[in-house]
């Protein structure tokens, strides 16, 4: 393979010019046309570094020595810094989308490191941002990121001097109830966060982002009952469960099954549990809009692409643990109790119904599997089967949320408004018209005047 011709950097190598012995003259030697003097031919690389007091040097041929770097650049440090300091609780909603809403409130606190700085303004933001990871349009960020500014903060709006210290700006805010709480899925991510920026007079730009987490807890209510029946079978499924789960904890499940014997003149039909699995199930539907350049991709403006996922949260398999009673009234019984949980590591993902397009929800799944027996005579004590089998299923919907502790709503909690404080006690009345009343005695009182 023929060598390539490497550009040396500085002078030439002498070995160069004993392999150039065959060049055109003109090409070594050149004149120039004004003074007639004899010019040295140079690289082009000569005339680049023509006047550097760099001296360069060249290695053998098809190596170049490389420049020495130099230290890293040290931004500049500026003349402060800005932190967030949260006052209240965390941001809980309770209840659903009807909420009234959670109140936060804190301090932003300005440290000036210099003796003394001054800011042309001080504003703050707080922003949702919904990230899509299935946008439409793969490498555009519009179509990949929507950011709204629920609240803008403006400290300062004229150019202020701070000497050196902290100073601290007051902030609250009460976060509208139908707003989605901060999720995390497989489709998107909502998030929520403060965005500070500060101004210098030297036109330094000061950032801070303080992420808010943002949730969501449903208070407890009572079981719930449902009853399930299996045509053309004579079973029917009771099962009371708790309407509200959590992603930490288990929840008991009860289970009866009614009419699973079906009895003739001389024989008698029934159905015996072999397996009873159950699961929980996610489910995730999104919707993902385009942005004004893709809306062709869709289908004109305000559309957008559905998707949606299924996964499982938690699952188990029984095979005993409940009771048969063939011989109680009403065709027999078989009677269960189980917990059941979300499987820790599976990180759930709260029920959330948001404007935008994303709804998560999730389902309780139970399958049953009954294999039906046959005994000839009442008196006979061991049943064959029959060899057929059913599987029962059934679902039931649970509404995952976080646990809402001992906190209860910020407009529970405030003290009362001025028109719902009562009416004040009567006042005294100074001119009375009846009769005098008489005075109770008072011994410690008539005892201090004495002495």
């Amino acid at each position: 393979m023929p060598s390539r011709n490497i550009l040396p950097f500085g002078r030439s190598h002498p070995s160069q010019h004993r392999d150039n012995k065959n060049r055109p003259s003109h090409l070594d030697d050149l004149t120039d046309l004004d003074t007639g003097h004899h010019l040295r031919h140079s690289t082009t690389m000569d005339f680049l570094h023509f006047g550097s007091k760099e001296k360069r040097h060249s290695g053998s041929a098809g190596h170049i020595t490389p420049k020495n770097k130099g230290s890293p650049r040290i931004a500049p440090a500026k003349p402060a810094r800005i932190e967030i300091q949260m006052e209240s609780p965390p941001c809980v909603f309770y209840g659903g989308p009807h909420s009234s809403g959670a109140l936060f409130s804190g301090q932003l606190k300005l440290i000036v490191t210099d003796p003394e700085a001054r800011l042309l303004s001080i504003s703050m933001d707080l922003k949702a941002n919904a990230v899509t990871k299935k946008p439409v349009a793969k490498d555009c960020p519009e179509c990949l990121s929507r950011t709204s500014t629920l609240k803008t903060w403006n400290f300062i709006t004229e150019p202020t001097t701070y000497d050196h210290g902290s100073h601290q700006f007051p902030f609250s805010y009460l976060l509208p109830g139908h707003l989605p709480a901060t999720t995390h899925c497989s489709l998107v991510n909502i998030d929520y966060g403060l965005e500070v920026k500060a101004v210098t007079a030297l036109t330094d730009v000061i950032t801070h982002h303080h992420p808010l987490r943002v949730q969501r807890a449903l208070q407890p209510s009572p079981e719930k009952q449902s009853v399930r029946i299996f045509p053309p079978t004579n079973l029917t499924v009771n099962v009371i469960h708790a309407p509200i789960i959590h992603p930490i904890g288990s929840f008991l499940i009860q289970f009866r099954m009614n009419g699973v014997v079906e009895k003739q003149q001389n024989t008698q039909t029934r159905w015996r549990i072999k397996k009873l699995d159950w699961r929980i199930d996610e489910h995730t539907k999104n919707i993902s809009p385009a942005c004004p350049k893709h809306w062709n991709k869709v289908g004109g403006e305000g559309k957008g692409q559905q998707h949606e996922e299924m996964r499982n949260i938690g699952s188990d398999s029984l095979k005993k643990g409940w009771k048969t009673d063939f011989e109680s009234v009403g065709g027999g019984q078989i009677e269960l109790e189980f917990p059941a949980s979300i499987r820790p590591g599976s990180h759930p993902v709260c029920d959330v119904e948001s404007p935008t397009g994303l709804v998560v929800w999730h389902l309780l799944i139970v399958e049953i599997i009954v294999a039906e027996e046959h005994v000839k005579n009442l008196g006979q004590k061991h049943a064959v089967p029959t060899g057929s089998a059913r599987v029962l299923r059934t679902q039931f919907k649970v509404l995952v949320t976080e646990r809402g502790g001992l906190g209860i709503s910020w407009d529970q909690e405030m003290p009362p408004m001025y028109e719902d404080v009562p009416a004040s006690p009567p006042g005294y009345v100074t001119d009375y018209l009846g009769e005098e009343l008489p005075t109770p005695p008072d011994e410690g009182l008539e005892q201090m005047v004495r002495d």
